[in-house]
């Protein structure tokens, strides 16, 4: 259990420099917000500029060396931010050191390493965090409550279409490398898994599932270099398949925007039907909005979130999700629970992303137990 002393905080890969970084703009306003609990210890990036750079901008040490951060006396959680294919020999530092740890999802690029990362945390005993945060949007949570008070009677099945924004013909330097199905950081492994974890929250895990990736278009023009590089990672996303009580589910993603809608989201029981819809299909970061309607309603209608569902003293926007899974982990540490996703659950989902990626290879129907 925690003492009310706050848990010094660690960032790895808070560039001020990268107008994408996610430390920025989520972890550092949302440690700010819950400063009854955390506090802001250390930065780091990868060159001392930008290290520099952010020791003045946040007010805390900033260190070009990920290990001079783990080692800092004052750091007890370290969170890590940067590209997947660091996430491994960060991670296991911070885990040598016996430091909690916050990593992003995907917790490492592919399953061997999850497994890895996994079982040193099992032998070790550390607290961890996974950044699957849309299970903490309070649309969802309502969605949740709404189908477990049996709004819509019992589900029969889910249909959803998304787009993934990226992963389209044009890209930018900053953002080129999620073309390379070998970074782990793909149309799959990112906004439909970041779902896929909200739509088991809501409705149960999978039974079974069949899948298609598809990969129909072979090159990508950086915009801002007007230089070409390779695309191998799929631009769409096809899985069938049924959860653990019968569930029908379809889920269909797309690379780039849609001139439609971006997100469409219905869940259909036997009473009612509820639609998530959003200007994105990354649910994660996404504002949501939640229709529904049921028994003689012949069409849906906006629902309003109540209040209680957001907190007062929590950020708005992007930064907002992630502040709740703070907020959760700090209450966990407190009365000695274990809510929160973990490398656990995160090993869970980088075997579904697997079985999809094995559906998909082999043309097999995959059973999960």
């Amino acid at each position: 259990m925690m003492n009310k002393q706050k848990i010094g905080v660690g960032i790895i890969g808070a560039s001020p420099s990268n107008p994408y970084s996610w430390a920025v703009n989520a972890h550092i306003p949302s440690i700010k917000a819950l400063s009854g609990d955390y506090e802001l210890r250390a930065v780091s990036t990868s060159r001392l500029t930008t290290a520099k750079e952010a020791e003045k901008k946040f007010g805390v040490p900033g260190f070009d060396n990920h290990l001079d951060l783990i080692n800092h006396p004052g750091v007890d959680l370290v969170v890590v931010t940067v590209k997947v294919p660091y996430h491994h020999e960060i991670i296991s530092a911070a885990l040598d050191a016996g430091k909690m740890v916050f990593s992003e999802w995907p917790l490492a690029n592919g399953l061997k390493e999850a497994e890895e990362l996994t079982k040193r945390v099992e032998a070790s005993g550390v607290r961890t965090i996974v950044g699957l945060q849309a299970r903490y949007s309070p649309v969802i949570r309502y969605a949740r409550d709404l189908i477990s008070e049996g709004y819509i009677g019992d589900v029969l099945g889910t249909t959803l279409v998304g787009s993934g924004i990226g992963w389209t013909g044009v890209t930018d330097r900053l953002n080129s490398y999620v073309y390379d199905k070998a970074n782990g950081v793909t149309l799959l492994s990112v906004p439909v898994m970041h779902t896929l974890d909200a739509l088991q929250y809501l409705l149960g895990d999978f039974s079974t599932l069949s899948a298609e990736l598809v990969s129909n278009q072979t090159e990508a023009v950086i915009g801002d270099t007007n230089s070409v590089i390779p695309f191998t990672s799929p631009n769409h996303v096809s899985i069938m398949g049924t959860l653990t009580d019968g569930t029908a589910v379809s889920v269909f993603y797309r690379g780039g925007v849609s001139r439609g809608e971006n997100m469409r989201w219905e869940i259909n029981g036997t009473k009612g039907d509820l639609v998530l819809i959003a200007p994105t299909g990354h649910t994660q970061l996404a504002e949501l909005k939640l229709q529904g309607g049921r028994n003689q309603e012949n069409h849906v209608q906006d629902l309003t979130i109540p209040e209680s569902y957001f907190g007062n003293h929590l950020p708005t926007g992007m930064p907002g999700n992630t502040a709740r899974i703070y907020e959760q982990f700090a209450k966990d540490l407190r009365e000695g629970t274990y809510t929160i996703t973990d490398f656990a659950h995160a090993l869970r989902q980088h075997k579904l992303l697997s079985a999809i990626e094995t559906a998909a290879f082999t043309g097999i129907r995959q059973h999960l137990s």
